[in-house]
């Protein structure tokens, strides 16, 4: 049987061997999710775009993304394009209005009105029908990959908003990080805005939920910041 290496962070590691866990078996398992994932995603970026079908069709995203990957396709069609964009994806994002994502930008001082930006012409194929172009097709797969790396069983918008942020080629991205939300600090972001859910779950509060969202995710940011840096250290 092949055999894949691994890379674990020291602490980690001595968990792991600690633990006495099946690697094996949960790496194997957690691989073949995230390739079902990954495959599911494609099919429907090579194919004919119907919204309609994207609920079957990517049953691991939320409803609040098959949502916003849906409003970006009405936006395509309302243009005439033959593509769906990054700029697509993000204005399908902030039509949604109510996903994870648009808190995330808040909380780091980037106002999601301020990203309304017209939709930029994106390399794509050349087939009839309505398709997603290259970068956002990109972005897609980068979304699946965010969700897989927090070890979460769905993919969001929040994983969207980073995938957007680190996909180089696309107007969304550009954006993005003109505003100071690049691939890092809302990776970040997102980790501490999860922790601060969990954070609110646990103490249960009167403040308007926006307003205790983001107190949690300010108490949460300055340690798990510290934690990734120092993980980042000793990765580099």
């Amino acid at each position: 049987m092949p055999k894949v290496n691994v890379y674990l962070p020291d602490d980690l590691a001595d968990a792991v061997r600690d633990s006495g866990v099946p690697v094996s078996a949960i790496c194997q398992r957690a691989l073949e999710q995230a390739i079902r994932r990954m495959q599911a995603i494609r099919e429907v970026s090579l194919s004919n775009l119907e919204p309609a079908s994207f609920s079957d069709r990517l049953p691991s995203f939320t409803g609040r993304l098959t949502m916003a990957l849906s409003l970006a396709a009405e936006r395509a069609k309302a243009a005439g394009a033959t593509v769906v964009t990054t700029s697509d994806l993000l204005a399908g994002m902030l039509t949604e209005g109510g996903n994870l994502a648009l808190q995330i930008l808040t909380a780091m001082d980037v106002a999601p009105a301020s990203l309304a930006i017209p939709s930029t012409p994106e390399p794509g194929p050349a087939e009839p029908g309505l398709r997603f172009s290259t970068p956002a097709a990109v972005a897609l797969e980068l979304a699946v990959g965010e969700a897989v790396g927090f070890g979460h069983n769905y993919v969001g918008c929040e994983h969207l908003i980073v995938a957007l942020s680190g996909e180089p080629e696309g107007a969304a991205g550009e954006l993005l990080r003109s505003r100071g939300a690049d691939a890092r600090s809302t990776r970040r972001a997102v980790a501490a805005a999860l922790a601060g859910y969990v954070h609110l779950r646990a103490n249960a509060t009167q403040a308007p939920p926006s307003a205790a969202l983001l107190a949690a995710f300010h108490a949460e940011l300055v340690p798990l910041i510290e934690r990734i840096e120092q993980l980042e250290a000793r990765v580099n």
